[in-house]
């Protein structure tokens, strides 16, 4: 198991006692157009950040017991209370523009059926593709507004979900190590293609938006896939063993 558990642990902890929060002074100015373009897709994104977790938890709470790795279930805890955060400062923004928040939509269905049927590694795969593509889409939403509050909330976003994934992908690739070569390939063959298919399925969702951020659908797609390659890269390809850039 990972030998740094502790430290993520300790991260995380830390971020529970010191939640995020925007200083009141910082400009809230979205014009019309801005509003247009962003609501609907913010919404979106919104409704994804605000899952209770419970099948991701209930997942990580077996995996820590069979393999006495109690930090495993306390950092998922956390990392989901952190994402619940994310929605509830999202929310607030919305909330000050008049924006309505999403009940459901089919993209957030899905995932949440997938992760019910899933081991905390598949799980967690979903999840990483999610952050992974939602880095990206973060990043385009701060260049798509000159709102500085939602700027602002955008590298705060970024910033906590660079942690998660950080945390998810050491976690996913010490489990995938544990596997034959064949199986770790055929594994990391068929996350890509689910990876790649949620990016473009993202793309088409949210092309208006990321369009006016300058993501055309196959720049989109190659800032996702740097993501995916940056953080799971099987070390075998990095030209390294046991070890992750």
């Amino acid at each position: 198991m990972l030998p740094n558990l502790k430290i993520w642990l300790n991260h995380f902890e830390y971020h529970a006692e010191h939640p995020r929060r925007i200083a009141d002074g910082i400009s809230n100015v979205l014009t019309v157009t801005e509003r247009r373009l962003v609501a609907s897709s913010i919404a979106t994104f919104q409704l994804g950040e605000q899952s209770s977790g419970g099948n991701l938890l209930r997942a990580a709470y077996r995996f820590a017991q069979e393999h006495d790795a109690g930090e495993v279930a306390r950092i998922t805890e956390l990392l989901i209370r952190e994402e619940q955060q994310h929605a509830a400062l999202l929310g607030s923004f919305m909330a000050a523009h008049g924006i309505p928040t999403r009940q459901h939509h089919w993209t957030d269905r899905t995932f949440r059926w997938l992760r019910r049927l899933a081991e905390l590694e598949l799980a967690l795969g979903i999840l990483l593709s999610a952050e992974l593509i939602g880095n990206v889409y973060y990043r385009a939403l701060e260049a798509a507004t000159q709102c500085q509050r939602l700027r602002l909330l955008c590298r705060m976003l970024v910033a906590d979900e660079l942690a998660h994934v950080g945390f998810e992908s050491d976690l996913v690739l010490s489990m995938r190590a544990k596997k034959a070569a064949p199986v770790r390939f055929a594994v990391d063959l068929t996350h890509r293609a689910f990876f790649m298919g949620t990016a473009l399925v993202v793309w088409a969702t949210h092309r208006a938006l990321l369009n006016a951020a300058g993501y055309g659908m196959f720049g989109f797609l190659k800032a996702c896939r740097a993501q995916y390659a940056f953080y799971l890269q099987p070390p075998k390809r990095l030209g390294l063993v046991g070890t992750r850039t």
